[in-house]
């Protein structure tokens, strides 16, 4: 009996293929520490718990000024101590795009445990529009996906600030 391979039924092969080196490529996630030295130490301190709203809206109280939104995050450790601050956006007048895929990018990176997300509203009035209820749903049920927590949405404005928890919106 006969065996029937590739070669009996076509021949030889004849063709060669040149070797050509693959080529992938390679990301590193580097970070930057960077040294402050005006008077951000007086208000922003590493060792620093942060357990509530009010403390994070006096951090941001500088956004008051700003006459585009801002949206930052910041990356808290399992202590509630900050790992890292965030600008993700910076806007127009009523608004900035925000998607979870660059909010926790450097979250993954910073291995941050939980997040605060902090915006500003240049008009001056705090109160949540659709858009950001509907942002902060989203990042929060993206976090639940990867494991990071969104802990609090602070709105800073020049008439106070707004906490989503404090409100029942997170």
């Amino acid at each position: 009996m006969k065996v029937i391979t590739v070669e009996t039924l076509f021949g030889a092969e004849t063709m060669k293929v040149p070797r050509r080196p693959i080529k992938f490529k390679q990301i590193r996630a580097t970070m930057e520490t960077l040294e402050v030295r005006e008077e951000v130490a007086a208000y922003l301190q590493a060792d620093r718990r942060y357990t509530s709203p009010e403390q994070v809206a006096q951090i941001f109280s500088f956004l008051h000024n700003e006459a585009k939104e801002h949206f930052f995050t910041v990356h808290l450790d399992g202590k509630n101590r900050i790992l890292c601050l965030d600008l993700v956006s910076v806007g127009s007048l009523n608004q900035s795009i925000v998607h979870p895929r660059e909010v926790f990018k450097t979250s993954l990176i910073t291995s941050a445990a939980a997040l605060l997300l902090v915006h500003n509203h240049p008009t001056g009035d705090p109160t949540p529009s659709a858009e950001d209820i509907a942002i902060t749903r989203r990042l929060k049920e993206a976090g639940e996906i990867i494991g990071i927590k969104v802990l609090d949405h602070v709105i800073v404005g020049t008439e106070g600030y707004l906490s989503f928890v404090e409100r029942g919106l997170l």
